[in-house]
């Protein structure tokens, strides 16, 4: 049976893996610019309510918690709250944090209300049921709050893959190979994210290519650039298409209307005619 992943085994290495390489400076990089734009949109003078579900270390959520918000951020993993832990004590932001160890699918058991604004940043890929528990998820989001979900592209998957010739892979249906325990256990489908967004209600505020090329670079054949050069283009590139659906992760987020909005009334046609006979 599949089961989420729980990276007890793993939690010191995968925090090497996204943060300390050339691939998690380009990702953290493009995220926090549209993570400043919803805190602006947001109205952030005020200490927002924060939830970071699944998030790991949070790299990106002690951002937010210099800031002077406040954070919930829970984990599957216990070995990554420690770390978490570590790393938040380090930055001299203990004040502004509550761990949590919980799956995603039940933080609701863990906060007294919904929050400002909910991080979902590289989750859904390790789950057996994505889209049912972002659904569930946005529940969280108070009115007029917001949701920044970033999650592993299927497009992009399947665009290594064909340009690496793993054609009989594709064939198969890209199953997750086991001896690459980094990867992620599957692509998801863009329009299925965005779909689940805009059918709770909530309008997508904007969506960004992750790595929209860098991944997909053949460093042996290249000529000389620099590291700088890759992150300027990649931010050049990284919200237009057709670069955006490429990237290796898309991040996309959406707010919660402040009302809900009433569908308009619609007239009995049997009634209206009654009169015409």
């Amino acid at each position: 049976m599949k089961k989420d992943r729980n990276f007890d085994d793993l939690a010191k290495k995968f925090a090497e893996n996204i943060y300390g390489t050339a691939k998690g400076q380009i990702r953290q990089t493009v995220v926090w610019q549209d993570i400043e734009y919803i805190l602006e949109q947001l109205n952030a003078d005020a200490s927002l309510q924060v939830l970071d579900a699944g998030g790991g270390i949070g790299q990106i959520s002690q951002k937010i918690a210099a800031l002077g918000h406040k954070v919930t951020l829970c984990d599957l993993s216990s070995e990554m709250l420690t770390l978490a832990a570590q790393e938040i004590a380090k930055n001299g932001l203990v004040e502004q944090y509550r761990l949590v160890h919980s799956p995603v699918q039940e933080i609701n058991q863990h906060i007294e209300a919904p929050v400002d604004l909910i991080l979902f940043h590289a989750v859904m890929e390790w789950l057996v049921d994505p889209i049912a528990t972002l659904a569930d998820l946005l529940n969280n989001v108070k009115p007029g709050g917001v949701i920044s979900v970033m999650f592993y592209n299927y497009n992009g998957l399947l665009f290594k893959n064909l340009i690496c010739g793993n054609l009989t892979h594709i064939e198969q249906g890209m199953p997750h190979r086991k001896r690459f325990k980094l990867q992620p256990q599957q692509g998801i489908k863009p329009d299925e994210v965005y779909q689940c967004l805009t059918e709770a209600g909530f309008d997508i505020m904007g969506k960004t290519g992750v790595r929209t090329f860098h991944d997909y670079m053949q460093h042996d054949r290249m000529g000389d650039y620099t590291f700088e050069q890759v992150l300027d283009m990649e931010q050049k590139l990284c919200r237009q298409e057709p670069f955006l659906s490429l990237g290796r992760y898309i991040h996309v987020y959406a707010r919660k209307p402040i009302t809900e909005v009433t569908p308009p009334l619609m007239t009995n046609l049997n009634d209206s005619n009654k009169d015409k006979g």
